[in-house]
Parts: structure tokens; sequence; C-alpha cells
């Protein structure tokens, strides 16, 4: 399919010499062209520019006039959790009556509930569940998305979530990338002697996962009261002989050491953060690795925030990710994730913009196809509806300002 979208109000995130990530000063800077056109061919982004240089209506062509609105590239969103049966709204009340996330998991909800639901559920009714989300995330503007595994918790279950993962893949439209978390929380039967569960992760886990080439990356979660730096290191390293690249949850709830276990094993991202200190960003400085906020947590489960205007003022790129999951962010509205971002944790919205996009398509080695507007790239965009500027995004926090949705260069019908 071939589509020329002129008249644009403003074509946001433009470039013309493509970048990884943008970090620091530079993520306040918002490369737009305004009264613009965009051509999309074969997938890709053709060309574009000012409608001053449009070439005109081309035979044959799709045409989608955008007078009063605005395009921009899909959001990248590189954490999730999308594969999960059932909810967890009862664990809901028991945060308002203010009890912990970790009390919550003593008392055998958080992951461990979400651990029995999945493993009682089937392979088709976890991929049909999982498209429903699937499909809400796509009609509210992403493009790309990493989902992990993590609620099996044995051999056969996280296997099938990395299965269904694999279905959506072949599925949909969106991009995504996978990855085995078979180390985000201990089961009961492992509680007395929790080596026994990084064991069986490290020998039968991680063997069976590469064995079906089911998962892109690995992840721990590398903080207090679920996996050590030591234990984190062992599946970090088996995961790397497997041809899995490492991703971090870290220091949601403490100063970890995951940050810098991440960074060891020259991890893609370290994400949530909560707690960063001086080392931690010192650290970061000097690596490749992307730090990756998740407010939507930390909103939800009443937490502290991450110090993300810190570590921007230090020179750091930062990513924003949903973390979409049943437990502490039910939901996969990156324009939300935004707002939040710019409400809690002081981004600018440019920040808040380039975090979701190209420093998300960063987060799952996605830089060079996807997160901005350039020749050569995914055709993954989206039309706002009519708004008076950019800024409108993340300040009107609730309203859906999606109009159309293209993806591989394809407009995606996003009606249920």
């Amino acid at each position: 399919m071939e589509i020329i979208i002129k008249n644009i109000k403003g074509l946001v995130q433009v470039e013309t010499m493509p970048v990884e990530y943008v970090s620091g000063p530079d993520m306040s800077d918002m490369r737009i062209i305004n009264n613009a056109w965009l051509y999309i061919k074969d997938g890709l982004i053709e060309s574009f520019g000012s409608m001053n240089s449009y070439p005109g209506d081309i035979s044959g062509v799709k045409l989608i006039d955008a007078t009063g609105k605005f395009v921009l590239p899909s959001y990248c969103d590189s954490h999730t959790h999308i594969v999960y049966a059932g909810s967890r709204e009862i664990e809901y009340k028991d945060k308002i009556r203010g009890l912990s996330y970790e009390e919550i998991a003593q008392r055998g909800g958080g992951i461990l509930n979400s651990s029995r639901l999945l493993q009682n559920t089937s392979e088709d009714e976890l991929f049909e569940q999982s498209m429903h989300r699937i499909n809400e995330i796509i009609s509210l503007g992403t493009g790309a998305v990493e989902i992990k595994s993590g609620y099996g918790l044995t051999t056969a279950s996280e296997l099938k979530m990395l299965r269904v993962i694999r279905r959506i893949k072949e599925n949909t439209p969106l991009t995504v990338r996978s990855t085995f978390l078979g180390a985000h929380a201990v089961p009961d039967e492992y509680k007395s002697d929790q080596s026994k569960y990084v064991d069986l992760i490290i020998n039968e886990m991680i063997p069976a996962v590469a064995g079906e080439g089911l998962a892109d990356f690995i992840d721990v979660f590398c903080d207090r009261g679920f996996f050590t730096v030591d234990e984190t290191e062992r599946i970090l390293m088996a995961g790397i002989k497997h041809g899995m690249q490492p991703k971090i949850h870290a220091n949601e709830l403490a100063l970890s050491g995951g940050i810098q276990a991440g960074i060891k094993y020259d991890a893609l991202s370290v994400d949530h953060l909560e707690f960063t200190g001086e080392e931690e960003i010192a650290a970061l400085k000097n690596s490749k690795t992307m730090p990756t906020l998740l407010p939507g947590a930390s909103f939800f489960l009443g937490m502290e925030d991450p110090p993300a205007r810190k570590m921007i003022d230090s020179g750091l790129p930062l990513a924003l990710a949903s973390d979409y999951n049943p437990g502490s962010s039910p939901s996969g509205d990156m324009k939300f994730i935004m707002s939040l971002a710019c409400i809690r944790l002081r981004l600018l919205p440019e920040e808040a913009l380039h975090a979701s996009t190209i420093n998300g398509a960063y987060a799952m080695g996605l830089a060079k196809t996807h997160g901005t507007i350039c020749k050569g790239k995914a055709a993954n965009v989206y039309i706002s509806k009519e708004i008076p500027s950019y800024l409108f995004l993340a300040y009107a926090y609730g309203s859906k300002l999606v109009d159309t949705v293209i993806l591989e260069g394809k407009i995606i019908d996003t009606e249920d």
C-alpha cells in the first residue's frame, strides 16, 4: 500500500540523520515540520517535507488530508507483561487499605496469584485474552511492544507464555519483542531453598526457551525480597550463553545493586529505578544501558517516584514504558504514561515524547527502524485528532486523541 498524508499541521520528531537515542538537554529539543506531507511506500517512510515542496497527488495512492492534525511516530513500549490470565482487582482493595506491594506478595498475592491463574489457563484462552489488550494498545497509538513472561514460574507455563507471545507476533501488525522472565518471583515450593529455583531456571528453563527460539531478551527481578545480585548474575550469564540479551527489573523497592549488575552484563535496559542515587547515575553515564522508568507502577502503588529530573539533568537518556500488568500497572496507555511523566516526574512534554518513542525503541533494539519519522524507517505512525499543538497530547491526560493508526504502512481498523 502507498499512502500520502498531506496538509499535516505538524509532522513531529523528524530526522534526517538517525540517532540511537536522545539524552540530556537534547531530550527537550523537538524537530517538527509545520504544514507538512508524508509519503509511505512498501511499509516504509519514503519521504516527507513541507507543503511548499509537496510533489502533488499521485494516481492510485491512498490520500489522507490531515488538516488540523499532527502525525507522530508510534509509541515504543519497552516493558510490559501483557500476557496474563484474569485480573487482580481484589488486591486493589488491599492497596487502598494500605498494604504494601511486598505485604500483598507475602500473603500469596501479587505475582504468585497471577502465576496460579496462568497455570490453569489454556494457551488458546491466554492468547485470546492477550489479543484484546494488544488491540487496545494499538488503538492508543503503540506500534512496538516488548512482552515478558514471568507469570508461569514452571518450565511448562513459561514456555506457554512465550508461545503466546510468538503467536501475537504472527497475528498482529504490532512489532513485538519477547523476554524470558522466569526469575520474576520465587514459587512457594522453593521458598525454603531459593537456589534450587535459580538452578531450575538456569539448567532447564533457559535451554528449553532457547531451544524453541522463543525469547529475544532475558530479565531478572533483582530487588529486595526477590533475586540477589549473585543470583541475577548467574541467570544473566546463562541467558547470554544461549543468545539472550539482558534486561533488568532493578531498584523498584530498594538500592539493590540491580542497576550495576545490569550494566556489568551490558543490559539493553534497566527498568523501574525508583531508588537511584549518585552512584547509579554515574554508572549509567558510563554505559550503553537505557534507564527506563515506569511511572504507571509507582503511581498505582503509591510508591516513591524515581529521580527523573536529576537523571536527565546529569546528561542521561530516559525511556518510558507502561509496565502493563494486572497487579501494579493495569494500563497500556502510553499517552497517559507521558502525562504521568510530566506531572509527577517533571519531564517536559518533549522529553516525555522522546522517552516514549526513540528511547523506548532503543530499549528494544529497534532504534534503527522505529521511534522517529525518518526516511527508510518502518511506517509506524499515528494521526492525531484535531488538536491545538502536540503539547496537548500530554496535557489532556484523559482524552483519546488518536484518529488514525498506520502500522507497517497499512491503515489499521481500531474499531471494536
